[in-house]
């Protein structure tokens, strides 16, 4: 982007600067006379440029007239949405309750963790951008950025019962984090060359100048140069106070997180020993059920043994009364011989 801009520059005259001379053939200046957009005022051209998305604004950065507008309304414009995201935060923390166990069951709690991870992103990108940026180097280059944070934050206070945190910034993260890799990687060594640090040499202020008259005055000169500003030194302050925050708010999720973690853990030990003593309950049911079994056994063996002495003991008697009558009949044998032969002596002894 910065290679497009500096050629860009280098071929584009400015609106505003003096008319060609005899040796410059160029045309472009004539036609940016007879643009009409780039005619009008610059209050004229930002209050048209406010139709447009900032995605679109970061786009129109083709010559140095529109450029320079482009910048101020892109600087502009993430400063505007730092605070329409603190207005945003201070009427959520409003309605939240004091407690944070209770804050975990109300119904805004998503819309906080929401606005806490917007808040992170927007630390972040003001200590990639922002210093480059108050040393009029350049802009805040990603207007899609922009424009995601101000969808999440229109999100956030339309609707009453919004998706998850990471659902919700995923885009806002993916798009961000590019950005930011790229300005590292691509454009920050470009503008390290023009920071106030290096001199036109390219040597380092800290390096020891060569001998002469003019060296105290000039080291004096670059000290004071690089000396912080108040405005500075409260953007330092406020940043270190946005870091703070969001340093304790995670320190809350994880004491949160330490003690779910904990509770966890109790409810694994109690389930545990529950465990333990199912399982006694269980050993001791089983004992007594084999107790049973055997009693049931032992009783089952006595009750068999006493039906075949009852069975054994009737057999005998069925047997004795069968053989009673051959003995009867044998012991009746004699007295009946007696009876045949007692007759015929009575008879005979009888007197006729």
């Amino acid at each position: 982007m910065a290679a497009v801009l500096e050629r860009v520059d280098g071929c584009v005259a400015p609106a505003d600067s003096e008319p060609l001379t005899p040796r410059q053939n160029s045309p472009l200046p004539e036609q940016h006379q007879n643009n009409p957009l780039l005619g009008l005022p610059i209050v004229a051209i930002e209050a048209i440029l406010n139709f447009l998305s900032y995605d679109e604004i970061s786009l129109l950065r083709v010559c140095k007239r529109m450029d320079t507008i482009c910048q101020r309304v892109l600087n502009q414009g993430f400063l505007k949405v730092e605070r329409y995201h603190s207005l945003c935060q201070r009427q959520v923390k409003a309605q939240l309750p004091r407690r944070e166990s209770e804050r975990r069951n109300h119904s805004l709690a998503r819309h906080a963790d929401i606005l806490a991870a917007v808040e992170t992103r927007l630390s972040l990108l003001n200590m990639t951008f922002m210093k480059y940026v108050d040393s009029n180097l350049c802009c805040f280059i990603p207007g899609k950025v922009i424009d995601e944070i101000y969808r999440v934050l229109r999100y956030v206070n339309c609707t009453r019962a919004p998706q998850r945190a990471h659902e919700v910034l995923q885009e806002l993260r993916d798009i961000s984090s590019m950005a930011m890799e790229y300005f590292d990687e691509k454009i920050v060594p470009i503008l390290k060359r023009k920071l106030p640090g290096t001199d036109l040499s390219g040597r380092l202020i800290g390096s020891t100048p060569v001998a002469g008259p003019s060296t105290s005055l000039t080291t004096m000169s670059l000290l004071a140069k690089n000396t912080p500003s108040r405005s500075e030194m409260t953007k330092v302050q406020q940043q270190v106070k946005v870091n703070g925050a969001s340093m304790t708010a995670l320190r809350r999720e994880m004491q949160e997180v330490r003690l779910k973690q904990l509770e966890q853990q109790k409810q694994l030990q109690d389930q545990e020993q529950k465990l333990l003593e199912q399982s006694q309950v269980i050993a001791e049911q089983n004992a007594r059920l084999g107790e049973l079994e055997h009693k049931l056994r032992e009783i089952l063996d006595s009750h068999a043994g006493g039906s075949s002495g009852q069975r054994r003991s009737k057999g005998k008697v069925i047997s004795v009364m069968e053989r009673a009558p051959t003995i009867v009949c044998s012991l009746a044998l004699p007295d009946a011989s007696a009876r045949s032969s007692g007759p015929d002596c009575d008879d005979g002894a009888q007197p006729s």
